[in-house]
């Protein structure tokens, strides 16, 4: 074989790897992980000062959330509770190391802090990502539920949401 014909066949076994790889990595998915939120910023305690000032007549009447939302899709959305098999062996601390409350949501998706909106089913309500799920839930949503009960009563269900 010539110099040249060799220089060919590898050329072309060059080119078949890259092709396979590239190919690799556009069809299998990826892992993402999202960017954790410093939490070193401390405002300390804050006084409130409230004064009964206004008539009623000069209440604005406009709604309580008039944010945009960033996106709008329609995603899978859990529930879970508080329990061992459901979470690991501390069940009342998230991620990210906040105390479970109302309004609690886990995405491995979204950053922590982002606000999300499930309109159709919890109305205006906002929840608050700050939790994560299991690696093999990637596009999903977890909705946190005081009592296990109402977490199988909610079900899996297919939800719009709202991204701020």
């Amino acid at each position: 074989m010539t110099f040249y014909r060799q220089l060919n066949i590898l050329k072309d076994k060059i080119f078949t790897l890259v092709l396979i790889v590239l190919v690799a990595e556009f069809c299998f998915p990826h892992q993402l992980l999202a960017k954790e939120l410093d939490d070193s910023v401390n405002l300390g305690p804050v006084l409130i000062q409230i004064e009964d000032t206004l008539n009623n007549n000069e209440i604005n009447q406009t709604p309580a959330f008039t944010k945009k939302p960033k996106m709008i899709r329609y995603v899978v959305v859990t529930a879970y509770s508080s329990t061992i098999d459901q979470c690991d062996d501390t069940p009342f601390i998230t991620a990210n190391g906040k105390t479970v409350y109302d309004g609690l949501v886990a995405a491995n998706f979204l950053q922590f802090g982002s606000e999300v909106r499930f309109p159709e089913h919890f109305g205006n309500k906002i929840f608050t990502v700050n939790d994560r799920m299991n690696k093999k839930y990637s596009d999903r949503i977890d909705v946190w539920m005081p009592t296990r009960e109402q977490a199988i009563q909610f079900g899996t269900r297919y939800l719009k949401v709202e991204i701020y």
